[in-house]
């Protein structure tokens, strides 16, 4: 399995960034896609996760209303569309995989794939 990140930037508070997680390898539909975030200093936070069959999503409640993951139809790229940002979402986000579990873990150590992470820096 190999997860790639990409779409992190430096926006505005108010702003909006769409991060997407291009997943590829042996993946089924039992499995789980999260997008964690880590910022300096903290551990990694659980912001969305959802199923790779699509039909179950999970949300961190700071997050919910604001930001939206997806799959596309192809089941290739898992998007993380985060709207109305704010300086405390400031983080290194990244992408990760539950192999047989879609009940959107907010264990990180859960998680047995990981991508390398893509910044993302909201200013006020």
């Amino acid at each position: 399995v190999h997860l790639e990140e990409s779409g992190g930037g430096e926006v505005r508070a108010g702003g909006s960034l769409r991060l997407s997680c291009a997943a590829s390898g042996n993946i089924f539909d039992g499995d789980n896609v999260a997008w964690f975030r880590q910022a300096p200093g903290k551990d990694h936070e659980f912001v969305a996760a959802i199923s790779w069959s699509g039909d179950k999503t999970y949300y961190h409640d700071s997050v919910k209303g604001r930001f939206t993951i997806s799959i596309d139809s192809a089941k290739t790229t898992v998007d993380l569309q985060m709207n109305s940002l704010k300086p405390e979402d400031t983080a290194v986000y990244v992408c990760a995989l539950d192999i047989l579990s879609s009940d959107g873990s907010h264990a990180y150590d859960r998680y047995d794939f990981t991508g390398r992470g893509t910044q993302v820096t909201v200013s006020s």
